[in-house]
């Protein structure tokens, strides 16, 4: 049955002579407070071909979206009329990522088939929400996304495959076609890629990993998914079987990588909390149990007890947060890295940042197939440099 959610892309990637360090960038819900971090980016890519003009980091979505959303489309059609994109063959492309932080991530780039991917709260689709959909996130996503002509992913999904058995026969494959061996801007690391021409053993291989009806859980842009799938939706109404059963739309490209993977490391996702006072907030914070988090103001850092269980923690801080806003007003984001949000604490006196403890990898799968979607932004897959960057593309027009 697994092999019916997979599918082998015609993957999209810039002709050899685009600089690759200045083409990819960083997943756009990455750095959402930290304007200075995009604009060491624009500064790097300046009139050099990049996905930086293909995508729209988050931290613009207030800012002219409408406009930017015109200067992607644009930028696409220009690409494409200069030459600056080559489609491969159909295939996957398995790609190896360092980081200073972790050891070397082996995932898989490939198509999934959107009609067995639910973003339900309870699902028994073989693609599943590992965290709650907020559904008022979509219509902006839905913007970008409609009338473009390309995608470029930073989704990554997770399966379990404790024995390696799908990569592990193509890691010492010494024929694998090189497609690009870059350093990534911004403290990303290295990453190379390798064209797997001999796609259908890799499907079959997958196919023997599906347990209890599912097959993989989005690890990362859980949202970006989402949005594929809405759009999917609504394009498929007016299309004939035989049309919905070819369209490109209907396949949305990701990274899989396996959970077992040594370098896939859990992170917790913080909270700052912006335009309040940081007293008669912390005041009104009123959580408890055996679970460490802390709590920050002005830099400075004091415990805070939460549950034990980090999907429960999560709920009953967010639960805290949103109350605490609809009555007095504020906003908050999701910070990747103590640092990053002790930083943040340093720069505004009227914000708080809660500091949220880590999720045990193992225990994801079971935890979804038991009770569904986790809390949104329960966890992250490493810290922000170690995120997807966007590389290739697909057409999805």
């Amino acid at each position: 049955m697994a092999e019916q959610c997979i599918e082998a892309a015609e993957i999209l990637l810039p002709v050899s002579s685009v600089d690759m360090n200045k083409w990819a960038v960083i997943a756009c819900d990455q750095h959402t407070s930290d304007y200075r971090y995009w604009e060491e980016v624009e500064k790097l890519v300046g009139d050099s071909p990049s996905t930086l003009r293909l995508t729209l980091p988050e931290i613009y979505l207030s800012d002219r979206c409408e406009e930017r959303i015109k200067s992607i489309r644009k930028a696409i059609t220009q690409y494409r009329q200069k030459g600056i994109f080559r489609k491969l063959p159909k295939g996957f492309v398995m790609v190896e990522r360092k980081t200073k932080n972790s050891p070397l991530r082996r995932g898989i780039v490939l198509s999934v088939d959107l009609e067995k991917y639910s973003y339900e709260q309870k699902s028994n689709a073989l693609i599943r929400a590992t965290e709650a959909t907020i559904l008022e996130r979509i219509p902006p996503r839905l913007k970008i996304r409609e009338g473009a002509e390309m995608e470029f992913p930073h989704i990554m999904l997770l399966y379990e495959d404790p024995k390696n058995l799908v990569l592990g026969p193509l890691q010492n494959q010494d024929d694998l076609e090189k497609l690009y061996d870059f350093e990534l801007n911004m403290g990303g690391g290295h990453v190379v890629g390798k064209f797997i021409s001999d796609y259908q053993p890799v499907i079959d291989r997958f196919s023997k990993l599906e347990k209890d009806g599912l097959l993989f859980m989005v690890g990362d842009g859980n949202h970006s998914l989402a949005t594929a799938k809405v759009l999917w939706e609504k394009i498929k109404n007016n299309l004939s079987r035989q049309e919905q059963e070819y369209n490109p739309a209907r396949f949305a490209l990701c990274e899989a990588v396996n959970i077992y993977d040594e370098s896939i490391a859990f992170e917790a996702i913080h909270r700052v909390v912006k335009g309040v006072d940081p007293r008669d907030f912390i005041a009104g914070l009123s959580v408890s149990g055996k679970g460490q988090g802390a709590i920050y103001t002005a830099g400075k850092k004091s415990s805070l007890s939460v549950p034990e269980d980090v999907p429960e923690a999560v709920k009953s801080i967010d639960a805290y947060i949103s109350k605490y806003i609809s009555e007095k007003g504020g906003e908050v984001d999701y910070i990747h890295g103590e640092e990053a949000l002790c930083a943040l604490t340093k720069e505004r006196t009227d914000c708080v940042g809660i500091c949220l403890p880590k999720m045990n990898k193992s225990k994801l799968f079971d935890a979804v197939k038991r009770f569904g979607s986790l809390p949104r932004k329960t966890f992250s897959m490493g810290e922000s440099e170690e995120k997807r960057y966007y590389i290739e593309g697909k057409e999805i027009l």
